[in-house]
């Protein structure tokens, strides 16, 4: 088996390429090899597999991925990492060929040189939903994956209706998966330690919910029921819909109660209402 990164490595490789972790690109990178191991485990990583890894930071994960892995591509905005890793892929045994490096801001990718299947990533917390929502949308390959990112996301994006922490996040997600909590992880897996606790959030894609004309209308309507939360629907989608009594009418129309709020409607509602709007 090769071996995987442990503390004194990473902190070894920071050193050396005069890397030090920056709060605004969100670096805390994980220093455990085992926590790398049982998240690609969890993931379902296997020998068919392209995985796709946005962030690899020093690499603790990626040769964790490369391990299972057919192939993995890996998206790093960061010029000195993305330069060492395959670097340090070779030092550790590994078959630098099956590792495609992307130096690039992931929220400006639209293409990737494969089709990706699965996708494993220790998600940056400023951009870890956006991120996360452009590649489910971008990559409907993406069969499953496991992410992780700050439990206060993670809650929100697993919660359920009538939950204080549902919200766009939560909704707008399952257009294209079905998300379940996959635990938590402890803060001393990381370098630096962050000031925050982490969790892991699993991913398996369904059948998309509708075509792309009725995403945009659905999620238009998710983010103005959301954007004021204790509005009651006809009051949150009254400048959509022209007006107090027209936003009633169309609600009414979709067979929802106007007085209802957004945090007690599943996607399938938003869409019967998205539909009659449409109409």
């Amino acid at each position: 088996m090769n071996n995987l990164l442990g503390a004194a490595e990473i902190r070894e490789i920071a050193e050396r390429i005069g890397v030090r972790p920056t709060k605004k690109l969100g670096q805390n990178f994980v220093v455990d090899a085992n926590t790398c191991r049982k998240i690609v485990k969890n993931a379902d990583v296997g020998i068919d597999d392209v995985a796709l890894e946005i962030g690899p930071g020093l690499g603790s994960l990626t040769l964790a991925m490369l391990e299972s892995a057919k192939e993995v591509i890996a998206i790093e905005i960061d010029d000195r990492l993305a330069a060492e890793l395959p670097l340090t892929a070779i030092r550790h045994g590994f078959d630098a060929s099956k590792l495609t490096i992307i130096n690039q801001d992931a929220m400006g990718i639209s293409e990737l040189p494969t089709d990706p299947t699965v996708l494993v990533a220790n998600l940056p917390y400023n951009v870890s939903v956006p991120v996360l929502l452009r590649f489910l949308e971008l990559f409907p390959t993406l069969r499953s994956g496991v992410v992780m990112v700050q439990s206060e996301v993670a809650d929100r994006l697993v919660a359920r209706p009538n939950n204080k922490v549902y919200g766009s996040p939560s909704v707008k997600a399952t257009w294209w998966a079905d998300l379940t909590s996959a635990g938590t992880v402890s803060r001393s897996i990381f370098w630096p330690v962050p000031n925050v606790d982490s969790s892991l959030v699993r991913f398996v894609r369904h059948q998309s919910a509708g075509d792309e004309e009725l995403r945009k209308t659905t999620f238009k309507i998710i983010d103005a029921a959301f954007s004021q939360r204790r509005k009651m629907m006809r009051a949150a989608l009254s400048d959509l819909c022209g007006g107090s009594a027209g936003a009633s009418a169309i609600i009414e129309a979709s067979g929802i109660d106007p007085t209802i709020r957004g945090e007690a409607l599943e996607l399938a509602d938003f869409i019967k209402i998205a539909i009659t709007l449409s109409k």
